[in-house]
Protein backbone atom coordinates (compact mmCIF):
# COMPACT_ATOMS: atom_id res chain seq x y z
CA UNK A 1 0.00 0.00 0.00
CA UNK A 2 1.41 3.25 -0.95
CA UNK A 3 1.52 6.43 1.89
CA UNK A 4 -0.38 9.43 0.45
CA UNK A 5 2.86 10.91 -0.30
CA UNK A 6 4.38 8.60 -2.14
CA UNK A 7 0.84 8.55 -4.33
CA UNK A 8 1.17 11.57 -4.78
CA UNK A 9 5.19 11.69 -6.25
CA UNK A 10 4.13 8.58 -8.57
CA UNK A 11 1.48 10.48 -10.00
CA UNK A 12 3.57 13.86 -10.45
CA UNK A 13 6.25 11.21 -12.34
CA UNK A 14 3.51 10.04 -14.22
CA UNK A 15 2.10 13.35 -15.35
CA UNK A 16 5.96 14.38 -16.57
CA UNK A 17 6.42 11.32 -18.22
CA UNK A 18 2.89 11.76 -20.38
CA UNK A 19 4.03 15.51 -20.91
CA UNK A 20 7.79 14.39 -22.46
CA UNK A 21 6.37 11.65 -24.17
CA UNK A 22 4.05 13.77 -25.89
CA UNK A 23 6.57 17.05 -26.71
CA UNK A 24 8.74 13.66 -28.56
CA UNK A 25 5.96 12.61 -30.77
CA UNK A 26 5.72 16.32 -31.49
CA UNK A 27 9.20 16.24 -32.20
CA UNK A 28 9.40 13.22 -34.47
CA UNK A 29 6.36 13.84 -36.42
CA UNK A 30 8.31 16.98 -37.07
CA UNK A 31 11.07 15.33 -38.16
CA UNK A 32 9.45 13.34 -40.24
CA UNK A 33 7.83 15.63 -41.88
CA UNK A 34 11.29 17.27 -42.76
CA UNK A 35 12.53 14.07 -44.39
CA UNK A 36 9.75 13.78 -46.28
CA UNK A 37 9.76 16.75 -47.85
CA UNK A 38 13.67 16.74 -48.37
CA UNK A 39 12.45 13.33 -50.32
CA UNK A 40 10.19 14.57 -52.19
CA UNK A 41 12.46 17.56 -53.02
CA UNK A 42 15.03 14.97 -53.98
CA UNK A 43 12.52 13.14 -56.14
CA UNK A 44 11.86 15.84 -58.34
CA UNK A 45 15.06 16.83 -58.97
CA UNK A 46 15.35 13.62 -59.86
CA UNK A 47 12.73 13.68 -62.11
CA UNK A 48 14.04 16.81 -63.78
CA UNK A 49 17.62 15.62 -64.34
CA UNK A 50 16.63 12.36 -65.60
CA UNK A 51 14.17 14.19 -68.45
CA UNK A 52 17.93 16.04 -69.49
CA UNK A 53 19.60 12.50 -69.59
CA UNK A 54 16.76 10.90 -71.32
CA UNK A 55 17.10 13.80 -74.29
CA UNK A 56 20.66 13.15 -74.51
CA UNK A 57 20.47 9.91 -75.39
CA UNK A 58 17.85 10.42 -78.01
CA UNK A 59 19.72 12.84 -79.11
CA UNK A 60 23.31 10.14 -79.57
CA UNK A 61 21.09 8.00 -80.43
CA UNK A 62 21.76 5.89 -76.91
CA UNK A 63 19.54 3.51 -75.06
CA UNK A 64 18.49 4.77 -72.02
CA UNK A 65 20.06 3.67 -68.84
CA UNK A 66 17.18 1.54 -66.17
CA UNK A 67 16.69 2.91 -62.79
CA UNK A 68 18.90 1.68 -59.80
CA UNK A 69 16.66 1.11 -56.71
CA UNK A 70 17.66 3.53 -53.95
CA UNK A 71 19.23 1.33 -50.76
CA UNK A 72 18.47 3.40 -47.46
CA UNK A 73 20.60 2.18 -44.43
CA UNK A 74 19.08 2.61 -41.40
CA UNK A 75 20.64 2.88 -37.81
CA UNK A 76 23.27 5.25 -38.86
CA UNK A 77 25.70 2.35 -39.14
CA UNK A 78 27.85 2.05 -42.11
CA UNK A 79 29.37 -1.25 -42.24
Amino acid sequence: MLTEEQKRKYEETLVMAQEEMDQLDRELAAEIARSKERIRELQEAKRAVRLIYEGACARLGLKELEDKPVEVEEGGEHG
